[in-house]
């Protein structure tokens, strides 16, 4: 771990190790192997005179090739690289030793059979991303709306000064505040959950070219849309070059970018609400806040989420433009790429973490918070001449403009003292008085 150059497998592993089963190297060659195995008993169900004897009670045993997998079988299958070079390769010839020692050695050369490497490429890749974002990404994003609704509720009937453009501003309520968030990452999701998970499969330059030469009456577009939909569990890309085309790979990217920008935003918001001591952080026995200023108790898990959240974004951000540029009928530029796609769900994740020890830490200090309203009865000049317009006074906003743009000292006393001596009945002189700053706030205690 000392020795990581990424801060995901050193420093942060224990916050991102779940992702390791779908992004680790060792993750991909199981995916790799999952996908042949699977496409040759699939092929094995088709009419191929071929494969008719084979016996079907063996299905299962092949299929322990990947359930089974084991590092030293991934290791093998390095080793298999060293000497071909080519990745995809060290796997078929790794699954032909496995059916040598099965005894099966008569079928495998249907192993990877019509096939190019990003067949197994572009099914395997997305299989992964679809598995960590069900196991790992989902899980954890809702728990933090879950986690904003709950704070949402808690605080939903404290009034607060809102501050537009860094100036105190008409009240809000700080459980309405939280609720923002809540509802603006529960409508993102839902845009992530709906971007569907695609791949592709159809031979080298996605006509099945060698599958048609050999075996011309198979409907090879029906077999490939059903193994992709209801074995793999991911939806086939009708028309491609030898690559996928990754648009919608782009569409996912670009929307779990959405997350992470609401995120930061959030981060960046709790982050000035403790600096104007609105929130108090809970003393952590034996933490250190400052090598030199023994008092200091910073908020750092949210400054540790935005910066991981902008690394994040960075990534996907470069994957969702890279990935859908590819030279003519395909270049390698996306397979170096590719290999990097776990990044961002790493940096995504220590941020959704840190984002949650760091709301764990808050106590509120609704002292300040009333402070602060209790100080800014100038904020009451939008419900007054509101009032007035509605009684149809004339130029209240002008009249209110001259009595409180920057003047600080208005409070209580003045703004009653110019309501005495506005031309109004009774009833609406006591109308306006009614109006403080910790109850004009709309509806945002609902």
């Amino acid at each position: 771990m000392l020795k990581a150059i990424s801060p995901i497998d050193g420093r942060y592993s224990s916050q991102s190790s779940a992702l390791a089963a779908y992004f680790s190297e060792y993750a991909l060659i199981q995916y790799r192997v999952l996908v042949e195995v699977e496409y040759f008993i699939a092929l094995i169900e088709l009419p191929l005179p071929q494969l008719s004897h084979f016996d079907p009670d063996k299905k299962e045993m092949l299929r322990s090739i990947y359930s089974d997998f084991t590092l030293e079988d991934a290791e093998k299958i390095k080793s298999i690289e060293k000497v071909t070079n080519h990745d995809v390769k060290a796997v078929e010839y790794f699954i032909k030793e496995k059916l040598d020692d099965m005894q099966l050695d008569t079928f495998k050369e249907f192993i990877h059979f019509g096939l190019t490497s990003q067949d197994i490429n572009n099914t395997a890749i997305p299989i992964s991303i679809k598995e960590a974002l069900d196991s790992v990404y989902f899980p954890a994003v809702e728990q933090l709306i879950l986690t904003l609704y709950d704070l949402a509720d808690q605080w939903k009937e404290i009034p607060m000064l809102a501050r537009t453009h860094g100036q105190p501003a008409s009240p809000t309520g700080l459980g309405k505040e939280i609720r923002v968030y809540a509802d603006r990452l529960e409508t993102q999701l839902i845009s992530v959950k709906s971007v569907p998970i695609h791949g592709k499969f159809g031979g080298a330059t996605g006509n099945f070219n060698a599958h048609i030469a050999a075996y011309p009456h198979i409907d090879w577009v029906s077999f490939a849309n059903n193994f992709l939909g209801n074995i793999l569990g991911i939806i086939r890309t009708q028309t491609t070059t030898q690559i996928e085309h990754y648009d919608q790979l782009a569409a996912l990217f670009h929307a779990m970018s959405r997350i992470n920008t609401i995120l930061l935003d959030f981060c960046r918001d709790i982050w000035t609400y403790v600096s104007m001591e609105y929130f108090k952080q809970k003393v952590v026995k034996g933490e250190i806040g400052s090598s030199a200023m023994p008092h200091k108790v910073n908020p750092i898990d949210f400054e540790n989420a935005e910066g991981n959240l902008g690394i994040a974004n960075a990534f996907l951000g470069h994957l969702a433009e890279k990935l859908p540029v590819s030279r003519l009928q395909r270049d390698l530029t996306d397979s170096t790429v590719l290999r990097n796609v776990g990044m961002p769900f790493g940096y995504g994740m220590i941020a959704l973490k840190s984002i949650i020890k760091g709301i764990n830490k808050l106590e509120l200090n609704e002292n300040k918070i009333q402070s602060d309203l209790d100080q800014n009865w100038i904020i009451l000049a939008e419900g007054i001449q509101s009032i007035l317009r509605r009684e149809g006074f004339d130029q209240p906003y002008e009249l209110l403009k001259e009595l409180t743009r920057g003047n600080s000292t208005v409070n209580q006393e003045v703004l009653h003292s110019f309501i005495d001596k506005l031309e109004v009945s009774e009833e609406i002189r006591i109308e306006l008085k009614k109006l403080q700053p910790s109850n004009y706030t709309g509806n945002a205690m609902d």
